[in-house]
């Protein structure tokens, strides 16, 4: 059985419901639209008796770019107000994936960038290709990694995390391994078995079990993502968005231009 949309699809395979990103031509970038439609999906496989496992997958070359160009140019003339309103709608997508009441597993076949890096790390396992690259390069527009932050810090870690949200660079698959950013790194024509591999360990055990063992994880571990963690991100994204050096970072990506702190260096 599968439900489609032209942003994604939802098969269900037994036991295993399987959710695609179907836009490989903007490398699987998200709008709001896609925003919407992911905390649907989830929440809807997330109710179904049937389903132990949920896989989050991507066509295409790319897992996802982060955000997509038209949503940005929009976010450019947004108002504090609205990108407050716009932020809260990331953060219940990346809250309703990290609390699914199933399993998930993010099967990464290819680079993760920005909002995506987000996507990742609300998913309870991951499994990627060798060749896929990784970056958090909200820096780089003048903008904070604030909504996906409890999620990725999590992931990898504060330490990591320090580097790669300062630094905005480039890291691969083993870089994303050594730190626990993701679970297993595998050759391409291997992924779907060792993704397999995860199912099955996933949908032997008691059901029940999976499903209490996933909720001590999130009870248990460091802090819990509470309503004042999520405000204070959601404030953290609309106050960088609509400051001046936000509005310049974004600007000049999408006028593909140097920002205005690089033409000040004298370096």
């Amino acid at each position: 059985m599968k439900s489609n949309s032209t942003n994604l699809q939802i098969g269900y395979e037994g036991a295993v419901a399987r959710i695609t990103l179907t836009q490989p031509d903007i490398r699987n970038a998200f709008s709001d639209e896609v925003i919407a439609e992911l905390t649907t999906a989830f929440t809807e496989v997330g109710a179904r008796a049937e389903v132990r496992a949920v896989v989050l997958a991507a066509q295409g070359p790319a897992f996802c770019a982060g955000a997509n160009l038209h949503w940005m140019r929009r976010m450019a003339d947004y108002t504090r107000g609205e990108n407050l309103q716009d932020a809260a709608k990331l953060a219940e997508m990346l809250r309703v994936i990290y609390e699914c009441p199933k399993p998930t597993i993010a099967r990464v076949q290819g680079d993760v960038y920005a909002g995506g890096m987000g996507l990742v790390a609300a998913c309870d396992m991951a499994v990627a290709v060798d060749s896929a690259g990784f970056c958090l390069s909200e820096v780089k527009l003048g903008l904070i990694p604030a909504t996906i932050s409890p999620y990725v810090i999590r992931a990898m870690g504060a330490r990591a995390a320090h580097r790669y949200f300062l630094t905005a660079e480039r890291f691969g698959a083993a870089e994303a391994l050594r730190i626990g950013f993701v679970h297993a790194v595998v050759a391409a024509e291997a992924l779907d078995a060792k993704v397999d591999e995860l199912l099955q360990a996933l949908t032997a055990a008691s059901p029940n079990a999976v499903r209490a063992c996933k909720k001590l994880v999130l009870d248990v571990a460091e802090r819990e993502i509470n309503a004042a963690l999520v405000a204070a991100t959601v404030e953290g994204i609309a106050d960088i968005r609509a400051s001046s050096e936000g509005k310049e970072g974004v600007q000049s990506f999408l006028h593909k231009r140097k920002p205005a702190w690089l033409l000040q260096r004298t370096d």
